[in-house]
């Protein structure tokens, strides 16, 4: 599902441990992003803010679904600018799944440019804790985009695949990897857990009072 970077030194962590590819604008995968817990009062701390970007596939959401997810789309824009981006499953209208997830796999890749970082989420990804999650948006705002800002701004892009999961260039493109559940999540009960995941990333950020 989704995947996470932190320079926090109480984590004994450094995405400048990330490998680096001259001959590629993104910064590939890091060895062990999650090595350490924290507590969330320990973690509230000035931070340079990157745009979000949620990037799922699939059907058109229910009504109540998008009613949540512009709720905390609108939460979320007190900390840091949200695009909130659509694939339409099976773009192609195949009956091969593979042909599907090809084509799904091209039309989200569009939507990542080449200094984003990129977030996937996938039910064989890392297991992390909010507090974990929240160590990852504060150092990606800081030592990531000290990486790239010679170079221009960049954006935090959380993938949500659809329902026969990521293809496999949106797998290599991603910088890290990590899930939600251990169980299989529909995409869109992925996203409102996502979405409020990351709220409650930026309250743990500010030192405010939502989590416990």
């Amino acid at each position: 599902m989704v995947a996470f970077v932190s320079t926090n030194s109480i984590a004994g962590f450094s995405p400048y441990a990330a490998k680096t590819d001259s001959s590629s604008a993104h910064f590939g995968r890091f060895n062990d992003p999650f090595p350490g817990e924290a507590n969330s009062k320990s973690l509230a701390r000035s931070v340079r803010v990157l745009p979000f970007k949620l990037l799922t596939v699939g059907k058109n959401r229910s009504t109540g679904v998008q009613m949540v997810v512009q709720e905390y789309v609108e939460k979320l824009r007190r900390y840091c600018s949200v695009e909130d981006i659509q694939v339409r499953s099976n773009p192609k209208k195949t009956g091969d799944v593979k042909a599907q997830i090809k084509g799904e796999d091209i039309k989200a890749m569009q939507h990542i440019m080449p200094k984003d970082w990129v977030v996937l989420l996938d039910e064989n990804g890392k297991d992390i804790t909010s507090e974990q999650l929240a160590n990852l948006i504060g150092d990606t705002g800081t030592t990531v985009r000290k990486l790239i800002c010679l170079q221009g701004a960049s954006a935090i892009v959380f993938c949500i695949g659809g329902p026969y999961g990521h293809g496999q260039q949106l797998r290599m493109r991603a910088d890290v990897t990590i899930r939600l559940s251990s169980m299989v999540l529909n995409h869109q009960i992925a996203l409102i857990v996502l979405i409020e995941q990351l709220y409650r990333a930026w309250t743990i950020l500010k030192g405010q009072k939502y989590h416990h």
